[in-house]
């Protein structure tokens, strides 16, 4: 063994949480590894679940569909994606994924950078905009979205 940073992150080492909307399970961010402009987080999120219109102000994103379809909305627009198709939210970007399906799904979100120089770490990330025109009323008629809080 080496006294060098973890290059590995196996399962039974990913940092695992439960936010609002996704039991998580992180297996790059730089406490795990010497990550410095990529995190990458597996979440599952349970059935008729989601995590509503939201933004990272400085970070661009990947959501990558392992298993299930998710609702996936990128501005106005959405998609349903199945397993092994992604999505990309460039920085600033209003976004939000729904689980309004009976299966579970769980995705991979990669995002950069992982560090922030400290005037911009200071923003709240993520910024959640689900209450506000026109995020509000994108999904009317849409199943009503359950969060885990």
């Amino acid at each position: 063994m080496t006294d060098s940073p973890s290059r590995f992150v196996q399962i039974n080492d990913a940092a695992r949480e439960t936010n609002p909307w996704t039991n998580n399970e992180w297996l790059c961010r730089p406490d795990l590894v010497e990550a410095e402009k990529l995190l990458l987080v597996r979440a599952n999120m349970a059935p008729m679940h989601c995590h509503p219109f939201h933004f990272h102000p400085h970070r661009e994103e990947i959501i990558y569909v392992i298993h299930g379809r998710a609702e996936q909305w990128v501005g106005d627009e959405y998609r349903i994606l199945s397993a092994g198709e992604m999505a990309h939210i460039p920085p600033g970007v209003v976004h939000a994924t729904y689980n309004p399906h009976q299966e579970p799904l769980v995705f991979l979100a990669i995002l950069s950078p992982a560090k922030l120089p400290d005037d911009l770490a200071a923003t709240p990330d993520p910024q959640d905009v689900s209450a506000q025109a026109p995020w509000s009323n994108l999904r009317q008629g849409f199943p009503e979205c359950l969060t885990l809080v």
